[in-house]
């Protein structure tokens, strides 16, 4: 704002209201973005091949994960695995993990939601909501080119842990991986 500008709003004190109401609201404008946090909602995620579409990088402890399949041929799922706080290996380090070493972290996902190609999905494991703060990675363990009605019939069998069914590495090796932070 220039002198002019100010001198103006200071001999009129209408036009100083609008001023400062009209900086009020830019100013929380610009504070705003697609990824403030605002409560615990209902995150509506898609699977594709490979990736996730949906999935801010931040969501309210408490929101709700609905996972569908937009995939024509694949099954796919949504594994929400919370990180220990002083875990400070990125995703790709976790995921870049042997089998032996990524298999006992495994054991302390948070979520499993999995769905047949073009298909809402089901709660296979834990919960959809994410109620816990902190760090996850979010990944899809399914292997490459499985028959998905083979894999949807042995995750329903599995008492914990991936289904063991044929195909090539898993999803996330092709890139359906991301980051989520729960505030």
């Amino acid at each position: 704002m220039n002198n002019e500008t100010d001198n103006r709003s200071a001999r009129n004190p209408v036009a100083a209201r609008i001023v400062g109401a009209t900086l009020a609201a830019a100013v929380a404008l610009a504070a705003c973005s697609d990824d403030d946090v605002a409560g615990p909602a209902t995150i509506e995620v898609s699977g594709l091949d490979y990736g996730y579409e949906g999935l801010p990088e931040t969501i309210s402890a408490g929101s709700e994960i609905v996972f569908t399949n937009d995939s024509s041929d694949e099954a796919h799922e949504f594994v929400a695995l919370r990180l220990d706080e002083d875990d400070d290996r990125t995703a790709q380090e976790i995921l870049a993990l042997p089998p032996e070493e990524l298999g006992p972290l495994l054991a302390g996902v948070s979520s499993v939601l999995v769905a047949a190609p073009r298909s809402e999905g089901f709660l296979a494991e834990g919960s959809a909501i994410l109620d816990e703060p902190g760090r996850y990675v979010v990944m899809c363990l399914i292997p490459t080119g499985a028959d998905p009605d083979e894999y949807l019939a042995a995750a329903a069998e599995a008492e914990g842990g991936p289904p063991d069914v044929a195909g090539g590495p898993p999803h996330f090796v092709e890139g359906m991986w991301d980051e989520l932070v729960v505030e």
